[in-house]
């Protein structure tokens, strides 16, 4: 039996319906932030700057893609110890991330 808007019965959690051994492939805002480990407000200035993506849209729902977000961590500049010059250099150009952080 399907559930109706005037259903009073509490819809069951995620936990309870699917193994937690299967990862979700769409977050919430908040857990999107906590996946970066940065606060929500950073995170929201990052998608604003483009460094994050943007997210899909269902029922007026903001649900962000575990793969897109990914791929936009992998794309953020890393230091690398190698050579102590290419650290400064790195630190003093910025990145997109930077000037969102920069920009709240």
């Amino acid at each position: 039996m399907r559930a109706t808007a005037t259903d009073s019965r509490p819809q069951p959690r995620r936990g309870t319906v699917l193994p937690t051994s299967l990862a979700p492939f769409g977050v919430t805002r908040e857990q999107a932030a906590a996946l970066l480990s940065i606060s929500p407000s950073l995170f929201d200035s990052a998608v604003e700057a483009g460094t994050m993506p943007q997210p899909r849209i269902l029922r007026g729902r903001n649900i962000w893609d575990v793969n897109e977000l990914y791929e936009c961590f992998l794309a953020l500049p890393s230091r690398r110890s190698t050579n102590d010059q290419d650290l400064d250099a790195a630190s003093s150009q910025g990145n997109a991330f930077d000037d969102a952080k920069k920009a709240q």
